[in-house]
């Protein structure tokens, strides 16, 4: 007999006793009406459903011309033209190249950043609160002198703001009622069932040059976002005060708010180190504090990919992915090894258990998700659609070689080629609303692709078997007697350990599987992290050693000359069963699954062949980009 686990969405009081007589009655008080009745015995087994079963893919970190560093260097587009395309319109780009994705996307959050919200609209009307500044008209008149003026003035700007810390648009008033507009005009393209707008905002803290940004994204409509402004890092560098701006939200609008953090592997080591922001270690107060407000980490975008890193973990062949690894945001202090630790997702996970050991309290419970973070407007994230992160770094044959991280030491200066083709968020829900979108990043039943749209399931529990992978309930199975991706194994059974059923689809406009795998990681009774990889399911036939792995790759199809590739290799579905053969019921752990394509052109191979030119040496030509699902958390207590 299978145990029961309490599933992730629980049934409403009133809908488990209308199901004990026979009904069901969701969502309603009083007098059930007779259209909501249902029989005890129904022909459909759907009627009652409660668990997520639609996969919804969107982009929750989002700039337009609003924000100071995208329109000031040249964007465009608004947040009209982002909804337009985001929901499968041919739109012109900012440099004035017709673009439009392949299908659309169900969601989309607009994220400008807080700090100087209105300076970029105010320069383009010539607001004559601007002009009548000297630092203002300045800003002005570099900005219509041509793009080499607007990035005298965007480095001016970033001078100003991150390096002395002062807001050069304080007293201009020129933000008025913008915050109001963007968050009105985000409910104008809300459509539940179809899609699902979301605002939200950027806090961009950058305290020596180091990122510490959190994206803030709102669960709510203008009638409780237009209560509040956003929270500047002229106001505090340090997280925790940008925590309790959330609890005052919550708490005057009845409202929902999450800070997700972003680009760790930027922010020299100090993202996800096991002190508070003035250096004094974690106690249990602060720890619970942090997961409560931060339950995901923006693992993936167009400033690289953090899931983990070679140094981090060398027995891991697929870690060096789209690496920036040279120093911090504002290319000024090099990076040191010590360092990486503290900055990428898998090992900010191992961290989060020593923290709990010492603390009780894992603040780095956190799932995984990806975005763009594009300043363009243009959610495209595929290698064959990809449209920068800039306006001036859109499709062209020069575009390869601008400063992305400009840097003194040519050994720390970013450049465009080594910019990803971005991310996506994929969330579980039961419809496309604003409640299960932003249910779903709350509960960590969500995760990351590095682009491509692939379809991932991951169900753990204690008594699955080999059978239950291919069973046709398998989802209510899963739900039932297990978790889902970002819930919780407890009270394990003596000799048992946990087992897994994964799922994984390939894109159906994209590239077949090479593998499925599941990353372990835990801590010892002596205070010792580790981590270890595991194959689950394979294509082509390949085998699976006595370690857990199939070392042989799966070959590549890429002709780097036309920058093609064919689905000859690699699966279209892969499917997996895995119990931990090294289970200690002692041991805190956690599990996630991360799903790799077969090999195909980079999105800088697909430029060369576009334009006849050379490829670029700084980036590989050919790229396997990947899933990670959040992750599934065993707690020994």
């Amino acid at each position: 007999m299978k145990t029961h686990f309490e599933p992730t969405i629980m049934l409403h009081a009133a809908t488990a006793l209308a199901l004990s007589l026979g009904t069901q009655a969701v969502g309603f008080e009083g007098e059930v009406p007779p259209d909501k009745v249902v029989p005890a015995q129904t022909y459909s087994p759907f009627v009652d459903r409660s668990y997520p079963d639609q996969v919804l893919f969107g982009d929750l970190h989002f700039h337009t011309e609003i924000s100071f560093d995208a329109g000031l260097v040249g964007t465009s587009l608004n947040v009209h033209d982002a909804f337009r395309v985001a929901r499968g319109e041919r739109i012109t780009s900012n440099t004035g190249q017709p673009v439009q994705l392949i299908r659309p996307l169900d969601f989309l959050a607009i994220t400008e950043h807080a700090e100087m919200l209105g300076l970029a609209t105010a320069v383009r009307a010539a607001d004559p609160r601007l002009l009548a500044d000297e630092w203002g008209r300045l800003t002005y008149e570099r900005f219509n002198s041509g793009q080499e003026g607007r990035m005298e003035a965007f480095a001016d700007i970033i001078e100003i703001a991150s390096i002395e810390g002062r807001d050069p648009t304080a007293g201009l008033d020129l933000d008025g009622d913008l915050w109001q507009q963007i968050v009105e005009t985000v409910d104008e393209y809300y459509e539940p069932g179809v899609f699902t707008s979301l605002a939200g905002y950027e806090w961009t803290s950058t305290p020596r040059g180091n990122n510490l940004h959190r994206v803030v994204i709102f669960g709510d409509g203008a009638d409780k976002t237009g209560r509040t402004r956003p929270f500047t890092y002229f106001e505090s560098e340090d997280p925790e005060p940008l925590w309790d701006y959330l609890a005052a939200y919550e708490e005057e609008t009845g409202g929902s708010a999450v800070s997700v953090p972003h680009n760790g592997n930027i922010s020299n080591g100090i993202m996800f180190a096991p002190t508070k922001f003035d250096g004094t270690p974690m106690d249990a107060e602060y720890a619970a504090k942090r997961v409560r407000w931060e339950p995901m980490h923006e693992v993936t975008q167009i400033k690289g990919d953090e899931e983990t890193h070679p140094f981090l973990s060398p027995d891991d062949e697929f870690a060096d992915f789209e690496t920036w690894d040279v120093a911090n945001i504002s290319g000024t202090v090099a990076k040191t090894p010590e360092m990486l630790r503290y900055e990428y997702g898998r090992s900010a996970l191992k961290v989060g258990l020593e923290v709990q050991r010492e603390t009780g309290v894992n603040p780095f419970k956190f799932g995984f998700y990806g975005t763009t973070d594009t300043h363009t407007a243009l959610p495209t994230t595929r290698e064959d659609n990809y449209f920068g992160k800039y306006q001036h770094t859109e499709p062209s044959a020069n575009r390869h070689n601008f400063d992305v991280i400009p840097a003194e030491d040519p050994a720390l200066r970013i450049i465009t080629a080594q910019e990803s083709a971005a991310g996506l968020t994929a969330v579980w829900a039961r419809e496309n609303t604003r409640e299960e979108v932003h249910g779903a990043i709350k509960r960590k039943e969500a995760y990351a692709t590095t682009g491509p749209r692939m379809r991932v399931r991951v169900f753990g529990g204690w008594n699955f078997d080999a059978d239950d992978l291919y069973a046709s309930d398998f989802v209510s199975n899963g739900y039932k007697n297990g978790v889902p991706m970002g819930g919780d194994l407890r009270n394990a059974p003596d000799g048992v350990s946990p087992r897994f059923l994964i799922r994984a689809l390939r894109d159906p406009d994209g590239a077949n599987l090479d593998r499925v795998q599941i990353i372990k990681g835990w801590i010892d009774e002596s205070g010792e992290t580790h981590e270890r990889v595991f194959d689950v399911a394979v294509s082509d036939g390949r085998e699976i050693g006595e370690d857990g792995r199939a070392h042989e790759p799966v070959g590549s199809t890429v002709d780097i000359g036309s920058a093609t590739y064919s689905n000859s290799i690699g699966s279209v579905e892969l499917a997996g069963y895995w119990q931990d053969p090294d289970f200690d019921a002692n041991n805190n752990a956690f599990y996630y699954v991360r799903v790799i394509e077969i090999p195909k052109p980079r999105w800088t191979t697909i430029d060369a062949a576009f334009y006849d030119i050379p490829l670029p040496e700084a980036v590989p030509a050919e790229v396997q980009d990947r899933a990670y699902t959040s992750p599934i958390w065993f707690s020994a207590e």
